[in-house]
């Protein structure tokens, strides 16, 4: 997700972006850059990225809560079970992004999920894989923040090999963002340095 800086009132913090939106906000004074394991976390936010694809992230998150509802959590033992009914009324439902090839791509996704773990590899120890082994410099304004790094094309490389979809390398980047691999907060923001890069042992 690229990052804006929007106009604020005077008494109002700096946020690289979010201002004006108490949801926005939030999400980027507690979760972006925040670091997220574990292999079902990060199916769900492999899951959200790619729903976002083509849309604000805005769009997304204020629909978040009603995709979490109708995927079951974004539980993968749940979702792999998925077959043509659940499709159809996934489909049905006005609440989420209803695009028949991202609701595949989770179902599929979740699949894939699985069968990592069942390798012995799993999904949150291949994301984390790709974590840069130094924090790059602070960006100082949004036109400094990229879109898709080395890095991020390497891991959507990573994911597709595995067998992933809608793991593109703007995608991956996102959720290399938002998942604390990077910290993209500006270099101003009271949010930088919130944990990002924290590899677990």
């Amino acid at each position: 997700m690229s990052t804006t800086t929007p106009a604020a009132g005077h008494d109002a913090p700096f946020r690289c972006f979010g201002t004006g939106d108490p949801l926005y906000e939030r999400y980027h004074d507690t979760e972006w850059g925040r670091p997220v394991h574990g292999d079902a976390a990060l199916y769900e936010r492999l899951c959200l990225e790619a729903f976002q694809s083509g849309l604000s992230w805005i769009t997304v998150l204020r629909r978040r809560e009603t995709l979490r509802a109708a995927f079951d959590g974004f539980d993968p033992e749940r979702v792999a079970r998925y077959g043509e009914a659940d499709e159809a009324r996934l489909l049905a439902d006005p609440g989420i992004v209803r695009n028949r090839l991202k609701v595949r791509a989770a179902v599929h996704n979740a699949r894939t999920t699985l069968r990592l773990a069942e390798e012995g590899a799993g999904l949150s120890r291949l994301v984390w894989s790709f974590a840069p082994a130094e924090p790059g410099p602070a960006p100082v304004e949004p036109a400094d923040v990229p879109a898709s790094t080395p890095a991020s094309t390497a891991l959507a490389r990573a994911l597709k090999a595995a067998g992933f979809r809608f793991v593109g390398p703007t995608t991956a980047y996102a959720t290399m963002q938002a998942c604390g691999l990077v910290d993209d907060h500006l270099a101003r923001c009271p949010a930088r340095g919130a944990g990002a890069g924290d590899v677990p042992g």
